[in-house]
């Protein structure tokens, strides 16, 4: 509250500052003082060096107060990630050092070359050199730029190794589902006709199939460390995308068009909660494309752990194919019939001489 109060006291200043000067200058020019113009334009020159000077200072000011509340302090949770990391910090890095070198000589050059007396200005209509500087320059670095992104962007959306764990999720308004293959490797088909059918069935999953059998449905993620990770991403009603922030990944997830992406985690829930300073850190996976009134509740988790837990829990999830079939569950109990009636009842009417 302190640092915007300051903050509004000197957009005050400098409002008060800009009328009194703009008011002085119409004075002036409606009594045809030239040398209350020209002494106003003197003003309005050091005005520009004050803001020049007050705006680095900001921006540095900024810059060390909202740094360590960004994500770059924690670093990238993915291998994949730190290469994006590398890539943002060189792009900040050129837009930066252009940005304050380009505001400096616009300040410092409005400041110089004001008007003064016997001074005329220059008329510099054109000069091919410099055009094919100033467009060539920015065009290869941009062009280097592009190549980076593109280079990563066919990284993360390639085939993913052999040995990488596959997960289905799929959004829809507003949440996340997950489906894993079971022992087979392999996730069964799906049929968008097939939604809640049978009751419970809002994966649409297609159990004649006998490879959906075995699939796991669940609401939450969870994701072994340091072992590839390949999303395949689904859609259900309108366009989603599924934001990953602390791996540096994001992706569209566009109704009947799967999409795809990869990525190999490095640090554990527990071990980020360490880096982090924060005992209540989770992963989050988010929406990152506005998909309704709901939008801002759209929000998953993900459990990031060593390859043993991943497995335990995995061991503990139980096919969806059971739990919407439970009479074809091989691993319920057999009903014991009674057979005490059927056994009494004839030896009561032997003994009764019926």
């Amino acid at each position: 509250m302190k640092d915007l109060f300051l903050v509004a006291i000197v957009v005050m200043i400098f409002v008060v500052i800009f009328q009194i000067a703009k008011a002085s200058e119409y004075v002036s020019v409606l009594k045809g003082e030239e040398k209350t113009r020209k002494q106003n334009n003197k003003i309005n020159g050091f005005l520009l060096i004050c803001f020049l000077i007050l705006g680095l200072i900001g921006a540095w000011y900024c810059n060390e107060l909202y740094y360590g509340k960004t994500l770059f302090p924690q670093g990238a949770a993915s291998v994949e990630g730190e290469k994006i990391d590398l890539m943002l910090y060189i792009t900040i890095g050129v837009t930066g050092t252009v940005f304050v070198i380009t505001q400096i000589l616009l300040f410092w050059f409005a400041f110089k070359y004001q008007e003064q007396e016997g001074k005329k200005a220059f008329y510099f209509p054109h000069n091919n050199k410099l055009e094919l500087l100033w467009t060539t320059v920015p065009a290869i670095f941009l062009t280097v730029l592009v190549v980076f992104g593109l280079k990563y962007w066919f990284k993360m959306t390639s085939d993913a190794p052999r040995d990488a764990v596959v997960v289905e999720i799929t959004g829809h308004q507003f949440a996340w589902d997950m489906r894993y293959p079971g022992k087979d490797g392999k996730l069964g088909k799906k049929n968008y006709k097939l939604y809640n059918t049978p009751s419970g069935n809002t994966l649409a999953v297609d159990f004649e199939d006998p490879e959906s059998w075995d699939d796991l449905h669940t609401t939450e993620m969870h994701l072994p460390v340091g072992k590839p990770v390949k999303l395949v991403i689904n859609a259900m009603d309108v366009i989603h995308d599924v934001g990953l922030s602390h791996f540096r990944m994001k992706m569209d997830a566009v109704p009947g068009i799967p999409t795809t992406m990869w990525f190999t985690p490095k640090y554990t829930t527990e071990e980020m909660k360490a880096r982090t300073g924060n005992p209540n850190f989770v992963y989050e996976i988010s929406c990152d494309q506005m998909c309704g009134k709901g939008h801002f509740s759209m929000r998953g988790v993900i459990v990031v752990e060593s390859e043993a837990d991943y497995n335990k829990w995995l061991a503990s999830q139980k096919p969806e194919y059971y739990t919407l079939y439970p009479e074809k569950d091989p691993a319920k109990p057999i009903q014991a019939t009674d057979t005490t009636k059927a056994v009494t009842a004839p030896m009561a009417q032997v003994m009764s001489g019926k």
